[in-house]
């Protein structure tokens, strides 16, 4: 585990809003809600968008939103409707609350969050839009213990879209990041359409599409602790289309 950076004042006093989409990561969602307050961050808060786990995810959360009323909020969502729409939601309602700094992250504790702080100076210390935490830059790391097959898919995925989309991110699917609430609302969430993790895909895309400017810095990204990978056959066949969507889609976009 990484130590996180000491940001000084007032960059670590940043009103920064965690979004954490979950479904079925009861056992995982307590350990990253305590890494998160642990950070040297007081303005961090922490929204879980729980898309009604059958196994609890939701009531655990409820709980860890007990003992932490000012720092973290939960919102129970119907069913799983997706990734994308969990996000577009979580990220809507943080800035609505006045959140200055949104960042996405998995709860299957792959993302690092002592990452976090540095991230969030480097978005700080520039003009990026968004700041992500990325594998595939020097110094980025894939656990050992990742499966080949999904190296491939990753790998494959992002050699797929950039062919097509030609975007200048080395981390295409990535999903972990800080994004400045200005940049977000540039982006406009109701031009967000994907459900799947073709929703990063489509974020990257329209950023770079308005102009943003899009950081990456090296993470070590860790296979799933618990439970299983969401991953689903209609997920990847989305993924796979997307890219042609998209082009379409925002074709009278500037960029």
């Amino acid at each position: 585990m990484i130590e996180p950076v000491q940001l000084p004042s007032p960059w670590r006093d940043a009103r920064l809003t965690v979004v954490v989409p979950t479904y079925n990561e009861a056992g995982n969602l307590p350990v990253l809600v305590e890494r998160l307050l642990a950070l040297p961050l007081p303005g961090l808060k922490v929204l879980v968008a729980d898309d009604n786990s059958p196994d609890g995810t939701g009531e655990v959360a409820d709980k860890l939103a007990i003992e932490h009323p000012d720092r973290i909020e939960v919102v129970h969502r119907a069913g799983k409707e997706g990734l994308g729409r969990a996000y577009v939601d979580g990220i809507g309602r943080s800035l609505d609350a006045g959140a200055d700094y949104v960042a996405q992250m998995d709860a299957d504790l792959s993302h690092p969050p002592e990452a976090l702080p540095g991230m969030l100076g480097a978005l700080l210390s520039t003009q990026a839009g968004v700041v992500i935490g990325s594998r595939y830059v020097p110094g980025g790391q894939l656990d050992e213990n990742w499966p080949l097959y999904r190296r491939a898919l990753s790998g494959w995925a992002n050699l797929y879209v950039h062919t097509l989309l030609r975007v200048r991110i080395r981390d295409l699917t990535a999903g972990f990041k800080i994004w400045r609430a200005d940049a977000l609302r540039d982006i406009g969430l109701d031009r967000v359409q994907s459900n799947g993790y073709s929703f990063q895909v489509e974020m990257h895309y329209l950023a770079t599409k308005l102009g943003h400017t899009i950081l990456e810095v090296p993470i070590r990204f860790e296979e799933r602790r618990d439970g299983i990978s969401k991953m689903t056959t209609a997920t990847k066949v989305e993924s796979a289309l997307m890219p042609f969507k998209l082009r379409s889609r925002h074709r009278n976009l500037p960029g």
